[in-house]
């Protein structure tokens, strides 16, 4: 499952990542105050990030990956073929 995560956050490109927080708090139902919460990040950042008005550090990525993989690991979320 690790694996698969990285695989696809590795192949992602800038246009994806706003679709893959979305689909994200979607799954959790999550809004976007909080996935921030969840990932130690402000609101802002979150609606920034969704409207490809920055792209996360990597810092982020790592912490989000995190995040998704307990959500994975808990069966709440499942990415693999979110973005086929």
């Amino acid at each position: 499952m690790q694996a698969n995560l990285k695989e696809l956050m590795m192949h992602l490109n800038q246009k994806d990542l706003p679709a893959l927080f979305k689909e994200v708090r979607r799954q959790l139902s999550l809004s976007q105050e909080g996935l921030a919460r969840e990932l130690g990040v402000s609101f802002a950042t979150v609606n920034r990030w969704e409207n490809a008005q920055v792209k996360p550090s990597k810092l982020a990525m790592v912490q989000f990956e995190s995040f998704c993989l307990k959500m994975m690991k808990q069966g709440k979320l499942n990415l693999p073929g979110v973005l086929k």
